[in-house]
């Protein structure tokens, strides 16, 4: 009898697990996937058993994906679209030798030095990777007015420095032989450091208190200077 009952909780998980995301909104053809537009937080673990560790190209964005670890199981995996998440990192990102598109555009990463580190270390043979309109990252649609071209520039320096070699396009631009030089030789000196606004914020009211408490020195005696002798008496 406990046999039994293992069998079945057993196969019950896996059932379970086969129909934990909404198998009619799953598209596939050709080892190609798109599972899109689902608010699903993590990679469904049952889409594997649908789609195959087979699979070459996996389209999942406009969820709420805040973690990718279950990406681990896709071995075969060349193309991930994770576009218009809520990934504020990559450290779920795993080890992908296969993968060589990567597009992470409108997630929520504000640390993209650390983004740009785990791609260059998870995907070797990376050659294209896009993450416009991240909060951290300096292009001028996702800020206008604190970005411009020269930000920019500076980034995809810094960016060709870090990722590997096999890097041919970045972001929708291909990336040039002139870049590519520029990158050996001053690429490792351009990072971008973009600062939080509430950071700012912070510091602005830190300035303004520190300016108040060097200007301000209280005293309980008058502020002009009189003399012993300057006073009304009988």
């Amino acid at each position: 009898m406990p046999d039994c009952i293992n069998n079945y909780v057993l196969c019950k998980m896996a059932r379970d697990i086969q129909h934990d995301f909404n198998r009619s909104a799953l598209s596939i053809c050709n080892n190609r996937a798109w599972y899109t537009g689902q608010r699903a937080e993590k990679i469904p673990h049952g889409l594997l058993k649908i789609v195959g560790n087979n699979c070459s190209s996996l389209d999942l964005s406009y969820n709420e994906l805040t973690t990718i670890s279950a990406i681990k199981n896709y071995n075969y995996l060349r193309e991930l679209i994770l576009d218009n998440n809520k990934l504020h990192d990559l450290k779920t990102l795993s080890f992908m030798p296969t993968l060589t598109t990567l597009s992470l555009n409108n997630n929520k990463m504000t640390n993209i030095d650390d983004a740009l580190k785990m791609i260059s270390k998870c995907c070797p043979k990376i050659e294209y990777v896009s993450l416009l309109g991240n909060p951290g990252y300096p292009d001028q649609l996702t800020n206008p007015l604190s970005n411009d071209e020269a930000d920019y520039n500076r980034y995809r320096l810094y960016a060709i420095h870090i990722l590997p070699n096999s890097l041919r396009f970045l972001d929708s631009r291909p990336v040039t032989q002139t870049e590519r030089v520029d990158a050996i030789n001053r690429g490792q000196f351009l990072r971008i450091i973009k600062i939080s606004p509430h950071c700012l914020a912070d510091n602005s009211m830190s300035e303004q208190s520190n300016l108040i408490s060097e200007n301000y020195h209280y005293s309980p005696l008058p502020q002009t200077n009189r003399s012993p002798f300057d006073h009304k008496g009988r």
